[in-house]
């Protein structure tokens, strides 16, 4: 069943919503299966841009952004994408400590003016390809921080810290 799901990924370091992500992976998953990297970043390319409109200049950093995607769906590894802010991921399905933790975090960046790019990543098959076996779990910048607990504040302002100051 296609549904029009709108997904949020990063396409040259900007959070942009794709139409119909996790559909046009699925039927790509089955029908490209085993081809090279270019074959299916071209058919990935070609099936989004029939829902969604794809920026002439920068149709390079879309389909980057498709296959880093497409790898992640499939399971296969990936290279994270590279953005201008502090990339946070939360990964857990919704629990209450989940969602403490995003509010906890949420909160810190706002006080530290941090400029931070926060993702709730809920879906066990995207969870799954981080690696990480628990939640809550916490990501700032690749790096895995936290798994299976609830760091206190402090802890959680003095990574995020850190990891802005490694930037600069």
């Amino acid at each position: 069943m296609q549904t029009d799901e709108v997904k949020q990924i990063l396409v040259g370091g900007q959070r942009t919503g794709i139409i119909g992500l996790n559909d046009v992976l699925k039927d790509v998953a089955r029908e490209f299966s085993g081809r090279s990297d270019a074959e299916i970043e071209s058919e990935l390319l070609l099936r989004l841009s029939k829902k969604n409109y794809i920026y002439d200049k920068i149709k390079d950093k879309y389909a980057k952004a498709f296959l880093r995607e497409y790898k992640k769906f499939v399971g296969e590894p990936f290279e994270e994408s590279k953005s201008d802010c502090l990339q946070i991921k939360i990964l857990g399905p919704g629990c209450p400590s989940c969602q403490k933790l995003e509010q906890d975090i949420m909160a810190l960046v706002v006080e530290t003016k941090i400029t931070a790019d926060v993702e709730h990543v809920r879906e066990l098959k995207e969870i799954a390809s981080y690696g990480v076996i628990g939640s809550p779990a916490l990501i700032i910048d690749g790096t895995v921080m936290a798994v299976g607990n609830m760091p206190p504040k402090s802890r959680l302002k003095e990574w995020l810290v850190k990891a802005a100051d490694q930037r600069k």
